[in-house]
């Protein structure tokens, strides 16, 4: 089947993510991807800043995550979890054994982050239950323009003020939303930040069974970075009052950040903690909710000690294979002054855009950098720009932001960020000359 045929019956009977059907935008086939490089069917060739939505760390087509999955093919693909163990489970649990904080040492698998996030919410009503709280004890308490996710409980702490979820919000669990914190990542740490959680911890945790927040870094929401200090006031005040502190990492995972977990940057261990997307290397789909020893040993010993979820592919062998390697390749690289170097060039490289009238804030943490824009980016003219520039960068909401592979090189790097400028620039009118 040629390109074009096939190109055709994805607009019309394909739904994409967060796309009307037939689709209004443009989609472009991939034919193939090596590196940190996306061919098109037509023969372009795209330097990816996406890292397929924050998951590729490695890159594509890696040789040895491709011989971990054939290596693991000759055995087995899939075997139900229920009753049965195999060694790619074990092997991937001692893996992330030895990379968490110590307390974190109990792993629910789960096939996609979304349902990770709807276990670790299990796991902290249970885990109420279990220790005596009353039943009443049923809600979260959530940051505003947090993002955990698109099923139905993690769409309920999600920030409501997103709109991606806003046609559900009439038949979703009402939650407790929380200001944004105030204090930013690189500025000083303003008290009152904490002040909001406080009271609402002070007059209804009677009501909340946990809270539950992305650490450091507010991924889909917003991509703002907060203070540490704000997870150190957090976790105090969940221990005075008895709630679960959960740590939504699926994004920040792995180094994205700069430390192997965000929570590193405060010293802070959440009772839960959930994470995905780079956990396989964007291999395939596979996330967990992993919570603290104390948790599990209440809910074992109470009148229900089962977790009540179990997804039919739980701890996927194929899966867990290439999640072991990968997570191998990452503690055997030298991830953290690779991450170093891709913080270092995108501060310098989009710092050019920080003058711009169309550009609200420039800002950049780790492997993650951000252009946030005064208005909504208009991605159905700027997509087109991107990808004549020969670069792969989807924008969204009011953001253009780059999340590229830990592999990408300098010439790739900088390649990226000037093309990116460059069609930002075009878009919205603004004089700018690349540096020689």
């Amino acid at each position: 089947m040629d390109w074009n045929t096939l190109a055709e019956i994805d607009r019309r009977h394909i739904w994409h993510p967060y796309a009307t059907i037939p689709n209004r935008l443009p989609v472009y086939p991939v034919a193939r991807a090596q590196g940190c490089t996306l061919e098109l069917a037509d023969g372009r060739r795209l330097i990816d800043g996406m890292s397929s939505w924050w998951a590729a760390l490695h890159g594509y087509n890696h040789p040895r995550l491709n011989r971990a999955a054939a290596a693991q093919l000759e055995n087995m693909s899939h075997v139900m979890f229920g009753g049965l163990t195999h060694e790619p489970a074990v092997r991937l649990t001692q893996a992330l054994l030895d990379i968490l904080p110590a307390p974190l040492n109990r792993v629910f698998y789960t096939d996609s982050g979304s349902v990770a996030v709807e276990v670790a919410m299990k796991m902290a009503l249970q885990y109420q239950r279990a220790v005596g709280q009353p039943e009443s004890r049923c809600r979260f308490a959530a940051v505003r323009a947090g993002y955990h996710g698109d099923t139905w409980h993690a769409m309920s702490v999600c920030g409501p003020e997103t709109g991606i979820h806003s046609l559900f919000a009439a038949g979703l669990p009402l939650q407790y939303f929380l200001p944004q914190p105030a204090s930013p990542f690189h500025g000083e740490w303003q008290p009152e930040s904490i002040a909001p959680l406080a009271d609402l911890l002070a007059q209804k945790h009677h009501e909340i069974a946990g809270l539950i927040l992305e650490p450091i870094v507010q991924g889909a929401g917003g991509m703002y970075f907060y203070h540490p200090e704000y997870l150190r006031r957090a976790r105090e005040l969940c221990d005075h009052y008895g709630v679960a502190l959960i740590f939504d990492e699926i994004a920040t995972g792995f180094g994205r950040s700069g430390k192997m977990f965000a929570l590193e940057h405060a010293g802070v261990v959440p009772d839960i903690i959930t994470l995905g997307k780079g956990l396989t290397g964007g291999y395939l789909t596979l996330a967990a909710a992993v919570c603290h020893e104390r948790i599990a040993q209440a809910i074992d010993e109470s009148d229900h000690p089962w977790l009540m979820h179990g997804p039919t592919f739980m701890a996927n062998p194929l899966a867990c294979a290439v999640a072991a390697e990968s997570l191998a390749m990452l503690r055997e690289s030298p991830w953290q002054e690779r991450v170093a170097q891709i913080e270092s060039m995108m501060r310098d490289g989009l710092a050019a855009a920080a003058g711009w009238r169309c550009v609200r804030e420039v800002r950049v943490l780790g492997a993650i950098g951000v252009l946030e824009m005064h208005a909504p980016v208009p991605t159905a003219t700027l997509q087109p720009r991107l990808v004549d520039k020969g670069v792969w960068v989807r924008p969204f909401g009011n953001m253009v932001y780059l999340m590229p592979p830990f592999v990408i090189s300098a010439d790739e790097l900088q390649f990226l960020v000037r093309q990116t400028l460059a069609a930002v620039a075009e878009e919205y009118g603004e004089e700018w000359t690349p540096a020689a």
